[in-house]
């Protein structure tokens, strides 16, 4: 059986089992892709229906490797009769966008149309200060981001408005964000919206609620595979139970010393209790790790073997063992980033590609002193953050799209009313959407009308035209191009980035009328930071330990090594309890784990946070290290600068 070579055999153990709940720990490195793509390929050769086998991974890049090798295996596989019409194949894709595909498919039921809005953050907190507003509250003492981010927690734990205010109510507080919560829920639907965390919210609640949509999904995916399964949160883990119920075929994947995204709402627990909520269940463990060398593998198990809250396993590889760990202690913050700089400098003049280098920092303002150093020493870099859908214009592009789909979205009409500026001001604004407030006069109905008549024009266009060619007609009848051109350098590299998304937009041109242009709109409102990743920029990448989840480097260098630092302490705590420290080691766990080849590890004696210097001890992670995986890398002379050196 040629699909079933190269795997080893906790690997093949995994792709060869079939029936039953099964729990699969994959170590860093183990291989956990290759392990599902080839157990869904197996399924479909035992005479499972590609169409009834779910993969629910959690970042689009994830996503769009596992779609890109099951396409391979399968196109390599001559065994198999090809899945003929998209129909037919596996669905494999992030839980939001399940969640999108889930309520597009029952849109009436929830009161929507297929073309809803999804807000973006900003969307949302424009909202909430309306609904602080509409309660009679001021937005100045409830601060609309503080009320955000506690409403979209409770919607992680599967509340909603009513329900929070049933649970907590009787307090000020409580009852502040439930009502203002109630007046958030009104404009969405008012809107015919959706706010980012609805996508699952709604989701789980259509599954639980009604009968005949969960029979449904239930006999559609027979088999479900749950990716990186310790970063589930409650409503995450709700939908996965609930589409498994049934047949109780649901395998999940992941590692309980890689959960880092508890202040997201992810529960170790989900994982740890996997054969308590499954008590027939299969567990196999792969500790086989191809990724990096020996000492690498050897630091990290020492580092995580610390922590109480995991399932016991010891990482192995057969890979060369490879360099020792470099740490190096700077004066201050400056010298630490030209010590990373040097670095990158040097690793690449000795033949390494950019973009196989990374700096992983544990907070993003350690990325100002980095940069300026990279700057310096004229380092090609790359900043993961900046992604291409938040810039401005291309959110405008997007919103006269969505706004010709959906009249009801006062935050896309509204955002594009004036682009280019055609004099139409917020009480006009109110007034088309909520006529209490007055008739036009004639020359504002005649702007708003020429407006409106624009957006019937791009709606036909979309419904009608590759999404290419309607972003073509965008920039052109909005009146955009002629704008940019008219204002100078800044113009033409707004009007640069907007065509460039009529490159994107062609992707989607093979896709048939209507669904590409969804699927356009749909990646874009799910994008993430590490999407920016696909353009693949030949050049080191700077980011948070957090956004490297996922991806590997040949070259890993980890600054700020520093207690309270990383591990860090938030500015209004004492001390970390047990379940933030064990977060944190898992979280340097995490970024040890990316590196293949080498790591570097940097600290300084002396930082400037919030403008006060502090005098700084290294991270109790360093010494976890033993020291025969360390060589120290000694500092050069700075002048006029006394060295302080720390033994740890």
């Amino acid at each position: 059986m040629t699909h079933l070579e190269g795997l080893n055999i906790q690997q093949k153990k995994a792709v060869e089992h079939k029936n039953g709940p099964l729990l699969i720990v994959a170590g860093a490195g183990a291989g956990k892709t290759k392990t599902l793509t080839h157990r869904i390929l197996n399924l479909i050769k035992t005479g499972v229906a590609p169409h009834a086998i779910l993969a629910i991974t959690f970042t689009n890049k994830a996503a769009k490797e596992m779609r890109d090798r099951m396409n391979r295996l399968l196109e390599d596989d001559k065994m198999l009769n090809l899945p003929v019409s998209s129909s037919e194949r596996t669905f494999i894709s992030t839980f939001h966008s399940l969640g999108v595909h889930i309520i597009k498919e029952n849109a009436i039921k929830l009161g929507l149309t297929r073309h809803f809005t999804i807000y973006d953050r900003n969307d949302s907190k424009r909202a909430i200060k309306e609904a602080i507003e509409a309660s009679q509250l001021d937005p100045k003492q409830f601060e609309p981001s503080k009320i955000l981010a506690t409403i979209s927690r409770e919607k992680g734990n599967l509340s909603t408005h009513t329900s929070y205010a049933d649970k907590w109510g009787g307090e000020y507080w409580n009852d502040m964000v439930a009502k203002i919560w109630s007046k958030y829920e009104d404009i969405l639907k008012k809107e015919k919206s959706l706010d980012f965390d609805d996508l699952l919210l709604k989701t789980a609640l259509l599954l639980q609620n009604d009968p005949e949509v969960r029979t449904k999904y239930q006999n559609l995916w027979q088999y479900v595979h749950i990716d990186e399964y310790q970063d589930t949160n409650r409503v995450q883990y709700q939908i996965a139970s609930l589409l498994a119920e049934k047949h109780h075929n649901i395998c999940v994947v992941g590692d309980a010393d890689q959960t880092i995204y508890s202040w997201r709402g992810a529960n170790i627990q989900n994982i740890l209790n996997f054969e308590k909520d499954y008590a027939d269940a299969t567990v196999i463990v792969m500790e086989e790790n191809y990724r990096s060398t020996q000492n690498i593998l050897a630091a990290a198990n020492q580092v995580i073997a610390k922590n109480v809250m995991r399932k016991d396993k010891n990482l192995f590889t057969k890979n060369i063992e490879g360099e020792k760990i470099t740490v190096f202690q700077a004066y201050e913050e400056a010298e630490e980033a030209n010590f990373v700089a040097n670095t990158a400098k040097k690793l690449i003049e000795a033949g390494a590609s950019p973009r196989d280098i990374a700096v992983l920092y544990r907070a993003n303002f350690q990325s100002r002193v980095l940069e300026e150093a990279f700057l310096h020493k004229s380092v090609p870099y790359q900043i993961l953050g900046t992604r291409f859908f938040d810039r401005k214009e291309v959110k405008d592009v997007l919103s006269f799209i969505k706004a010709s789909l959906n009249r009801d979205s006062f935050a896309d009409v509204g955002r594009v009313i004036n682009i280019p500026p055609r004099g139409i001001g917020k009480v006009t604004l109110l007034k088309i959407f909520d006529p209490v407030h007055g008739a036009l006069p004639p020359a504002m109905q005649q702007k708003v009308a020429s407006f409106m008549s624009l957006l019937e024009r791009i709606k036909q266009a979309a419904l009608s035209l590759p999404p290419s060619q309607v972003v073509k007609m965008i920039i052109t009848d909005s009146g955009m191009e002629g704008m940019f051109r008219k204002e100078g350098e800044e113009g033409m590299e707004n009007l640069e980035n907007i065509r460039e998304l009529v490159t994107l937009a062609s992707k989607y041109d093979v896709l048939p009328q209507g669904e590409g242009l969804e699927k356009m709109l749909e990646e874009a409102a799910l994008a993430t930071d590490q999407d920016e990743l696909t353009k693949d920029k030949n050049a080191v990448k700077l980011m948070t330990v957090h956004a490297s989840k996922g991806l590997e480097f040949d070259y890993v260098i980890i600054p700020g090594l520093e207690t309270d630092l990383f591990p860090h302490k938030k500015l209004n705590e004492d001390a970390l309890d047990k379940n933030q420290a064990e977060e944190e080691r898992r979280l340097f766990y995490v970024a040890l784990t990316r590196a293949r080849k080498k790591i570097y590890l940097t600290h300084a004696v002396i930082r400037t946070i919030f403008g006060a210097q502090k005098v700084n001890t290294p991270s109790e992670f360093i010494s976890d290290i033993d020291l025969d995986l360390i060589e120290s890398e000694e500092r050069e002379e700075v002048r006029g600068v006394k060295a302080i050196f720390i033994d740890f």
